[in-house]
């Protein structure tokens, strides 16, 4: 899942970013955003990547960039992971649940993490079988009419 590299930050549009040398679609499917973590020269980074015509960025704040001392068009280590819980990676009734559920799973797929981890915190929790049966159904109720958390 991890994607290495080596990428310089440049400007692009206004704003600095750093290009990405690999479709994320390709390599971690299709999502209607993509939330990563990882490391930037050896520093931790986070953001969303964003689509700028023919490739994918990750931006680079100002306040990011000036706390590390970066230059523009230094090629430095860059490492990026897909955030949070992925579909595929949870447990097998829930994965299941979702694997059905196309609309569910697309929007669960673009939640940034802290509410894909809220949902699995929640159904996770649950003591009785049927209580998480009657979680996983809400979940993905919620899920396909666009709701963030319960």
């Amino acid at each position: 899942m991890e994607q290495q590299f080596a990428a310089a930050l440049t400007r692009v549009a206004g704003r600095t970013v750093v290009v990405l040398p690999f479709d994320p679609v390709a390599v971690w499917g299709t999502r209607a955003r993509f939330h990563v973590s990882g490391t930037l020269a050896g520093r931790p980074i986070r953001g969303a990547l964003v689509r700028h015509e023919t490739a994918w960025h990750l931006p680079v704040g100002p306040a990011w960039l000036r706390d590390t001392g970066l230059a523009l068009d230094v090629p430095v280590p860059v490492a990026l992971q897909p955030e949070g819980p992925q579909a595929d990676a949870l447990e097998p009734d829930m994965a299941a649940a979702l694997a059905a559920d196309d609309a569910a799973r697309s929007f669960f797929e673009a939640l940034p993490t802290f509410y894909r981890k809220n949902f699995v915190r929640w159904i996770l929790s649950a003591k009785q079988p049927q209580t998480r049966a009657a979680r996983i159904a809400e979940w993905l109720q919620l899920l396909r009419a666009g709701q963030r958390e319960r």
